[in-house]
């Protein structure tokens, strides 16, 4: 069996524990696919991907993500952690600032701000489409949010790399004090083919100017503690329908104290409206794996 460089990070987190933890395997070019699932099962991480040669010429590296049951197109945490170990590993070089990361979501910009543990990755989102605004009377999701004072932005099922049903709640205190009804939840999710319900609330606190919990349901998860996708469709969701509002060219959001974590992420939108999905990685495991490889 061959041996490869293996890391495990802690995603969008000042501190390790704070964040999403992801496995990374380096220059597994030789595995199978089926040997990546099958290890993508065994670390039973959320994700687990893979770093591999480009096949795109103008591509830094190549990347292949898998949850323990499946492969999966794109995800915000996974691309973050995996430019950081690209970078760290030495396996990609950045020019002017960017690394180009190749996955089945197509080609997408990794922006690099500042350096050592201070060092930020801002991955571009895929590009979002709004499917349905509004909750359709009588609806499981009409029910799941009664209870709920609900913000000035109406739900809406969001696309872009993954989908998700996005609500803005009221208040801060609302969102951290939300108890879904998860059987409910998951019905929501399978109905309209999305991971689940996204919920976030522009922030009173201090430090932060959102609060959002994820519940990917549709995909077995309870709740994300920090989740890059969920949080590029809301920030894209924010600049569709405000334009010129405060929080239109980016902001800072807290996700995951609910769930005893603390993650830190940083949007940034162009004036095209192009989202970046941005923050910090520490790096709590470095090693070599051996796993068979076909």
């Amino acid at each position: 069996m061959a041996s490869h460089s293996y890391y495990q990070l802690d995603v969008f987190s000042h501190r390790p524990g704070g964040g999403n933890p992801l496995g990374v395997v380096v220059g597994a070019d030789d595995w199978s696919d089926a040997a990546m699932q099958a290890f993508a099962k065994w670390t039973d991480i959320v994700e687990t991907t893979f770093l591999l040669r480009p096949t795109a010429a103008e591509a830094s590296y190549r990347l292949r993500i898998f949850m323990p049951d499946k492969e999966i197109a794109f995800a915000g945490h996974p691309s973050i952690g995996s430019a950081h170990v690209a970078l760290l590993s030495g396996f990609a070089q950045a020019r002017d600032g960017i690394l180009i990361q190749e996955c089945q979501a197509g080609l997408l910009p990794v922006r690099i701000e500042g350096e050592g543990d201070a060092r930020r990755l801002f991955i571009q989102a895929p590009a979002a489409r709004i499917v349905h605004t509004g909750i359709k009377v009588g609806s499981l999701l009409e029910s799941t949010l009664a209870r709920v004072a609900l913000g000035r932005l109406p739900p809406a099922l969001v696309e872009g790399g993954r989908r998700w049903w996005l609500a803005e709640f009221a208040s801060v205190a609302a969102v951290r004090a939300w108890q879904p009804d998860h059987a409910a939840l998951k019905k929501i999710a399978l109905d309209s083919n999305s991971l689940g319900l996204c919920i976030f609330a522009r922030s009173d606190e201090a430090g932060h100017d959102l609060v959002l919990r994820a519940f990917p349901a549709g995909v077995g998860i309870v709740e994300d503690p920090a989740s890059g996708a969920a949080n590029g469709l809301v920030a894209a969701y924010i600049a569709a329908s405000e334009p010129e509002g405060a929080l239109a060219r980016g902001y800072s959001v807290s996700q995951g104290r609910e769930m005893g974590h603390d993650a830190e992420l940083v949007l940034r939108i162009d004036a095209d409206a192009s989202v970046w999905v941005g923050g910090l990685t520490q790096t709590v495991i470095q090693g070599e794996v051996q796993w068979p490889h076909t």
